[in-house]
């Protein structure tokens, strides 16, 4: 089993920045497909950005241009940059993993985008 563990999220006025980290349990060298959902309270929760073993990326269309995600296979950590955040990105941010056919979720972190 994969552990995920989310940090970084907080309260920020809009057009500010924040960074969240993802540390795994396990060497991210054997996980497929890591990545970034995030859910707001009443709403489904939503894509963000994956990321792949290789390092290509996919982006919501909400997030690009916006928000980086990256990652560091020494640390077993991901990372999402986030810029220019909005009202709208206020949302609990989870961590997700894909190996072995099977998906994995840390338990979130809160980002809230108000004035």
């Amino acid at each position: 089993q994969v552990q995920l563990v989310e940090s970084g999220g907080g309260l920020v006025q809009p057009g500010g920045s924040l960074r969240l980290s993802c540390a795994a349990s396990e060497n991210i060298l054997s996980i497929n497909v890591m990545g970034w959902y995030r859910q707001a309270p009443g709403k489904q929760r939503e894509l963000v950005a994956t990321i792949s073993r290789d390092g290509y990326t996919n982006y919501a269309d909400s997030a690009k241009g916006r928000f980086t995600v990256s990652r560091d296979n020494s640390k077993n950590a991901m990372y999402l940059q986030m810029y220019g955040l909005k009202p709208e990105d206020t949302a609990v941010y989870y961590c997700y993993a894909y190996r072995w056919g099977n998906n994995y979720w840390g338990q979130g972190t809160q980002v809230t985008v108000s004035s």
